[in-house]
């Protein structure tokens, strides 16, 4: 019951499971096998050719639809089961049963519409997370806790609307990022690498699992994460980007929209070089993580959505990113953050990353990588292998 909703700097898998608003049917009924990667650009399945009863979500891609479960699941603190039923936790099938829940999450919906109708133009101003908060009963009743207690400051909220002042050029912190990393030169010489290492997170109870990741240079990578249930592929060849895992209700999904996007970003972030093109329009700001300085980066234009870049003061390295999708329900945030840089080949890369999305967090430690060393195309193509 997970969706990889993101991939992180070397293409970290994260889980998503299925709630309320729309019902499982089953697996895709065209082989993938008799699909060929000539066919890459094809249309991607919607949400009521996958899915039975699907109501109040139709036209849209199988992957939009489930992020929009993880939208449920963070607002109300629900998981696949709250709402589909202890059934449900038996096999797909199940969760084609109608449950008051579902019902109820359908009106929550023609409520919030409504109000987005009638007061802001349709645009999703008011989502489910704006009353409840993460939790299941949005409170009636002001806490006084909140009111009184000292302020947080969430670097992830943090919105670069202006240059800071005394701050450094978006340009002058990407090329420190370049340096640090090893400089120009020998970000230049390594072309491609393939890693090992371990994962754990939703998908494996947490438990530690074996992970390889494959990226060439520009922007192509594919990971394989050894699941108890089958391997989860994940494939990106520059232009498209695939999921296929068997204990999925469709086993193999296409990424559409922010999914995509973030792929692309992804890929910069292996092969940094290009990291700054990702985004047209650049603005720095101050803020802190933990106790760390860092300076936050933020880029717009050329996508619909922002991507926020967290780079430590002192050290110049990439600490953490935070990338949105933008669904028909409101905004979903994902955050990955890099740790542990080791020196490979003259450049340092992160053996450490932790993935968090709506719906949970995963780890990745590398423990070997290999540079500049061949590595098929047929790794970065649309995934056949079921």
């Amino acid at each position: 019951m997970n969706l990889q909703s993101s991939r992180a700097i070397l293409a970290i898998t994260a889980g998503m499971c299925v709630l309320t608003a729309g019902i499982i049917h089953g697996q895709n009924t065209t082989p993938p096998n008799a699909q060929t990667n000539a066919a890459a650009t094809q249309r991607p399945q919607m949400a009521e050719e996958v899915f039975k009863s699907v109501q109040l979500l139709k036209g849209i891609p199988v992957d939009e639809f489930m992020d929009t479960m993880g939208f449920f699941s963070a607002s109300t603190n629900l998981n696949c089961i709250d709402c589909h039923g202890a059934a449900a936790g038996g096999g797909w099938e199940h969760y084609a049963d109608e449950t008051p829940m579902k019902a109820k999450a359908r009106k929550m919906m023609l409520m919030v519409q409504a109000l987005n109708r009638d007061n802001f133009g349709g645009t999703p101003f008011v989502t489910c997370y704006t009353c409840h908060r993460g939790d299941m009963r949005p409170a009636d009743t002001p806490s006084l806790a909140v009111q009184y207690s000292s302020p947080t400051i969430d670097p992830n909220e943090m919105e670069v609307t202006r240059q800071a002042a005394g701050a450094p050029s978006a340009d002058e912190i990407f090329a420190k990022f370049i340096q640090a990393l090893g400089g120009a030169q020998r970000l230049a010489g390594v072309t491609s690498f393939v890693a090992k290492g371990t994962y754990n997170g939703y998908d494996t109870e947490f438990e530690d699992v074996p992970i390889e990741i494959y990226a060439k240079a520009p922007g192509l990578r594919s990971t394989v994460i050894h699941l108890r249930s089958g391997d989860s592929i994940t494939s990106f060849d520059g232009r498209n980007g695939w999921i296929d895992e068997a204990d999925k209700p469709v086993p193999l999904i296409q990424l559409t929209g922010g999914e995509l996007d973030g792929a692309r970003v992804d890929a910069s972030i292996a092969f940094p070089a290009t990291l700054s093109q990702v985004r047209t329009t650049w603005r720095v700001g101050n803020t802190g993580i933990d106790d760390r300085r860092v300076f936050i980066v933020e880029g717009t234009g050329g996508s619909p959505q922002p991507v926020k870049l967290y780079f430590d003061r002192d050290s110049g390295l990439l600490v953490r990113q935070v990338r949105y999708v933008q669904l028909r329900i409101g905004r979903v945030p994902a955050q990955f953050d890099y740790d542990d840089y080791r020196e490979v080949a003259g450049v340092k890369i992160p053996f450490k990353v932790v993935a968090t999305w709506v719906d949970g967090r995963s780890t990745t430690k590398l423990m070997e990588v290999q540079a500049n060393v061949p590595i098929d195309g047929s790794r970065f193509a649309r995934p056949s292998t079921r």
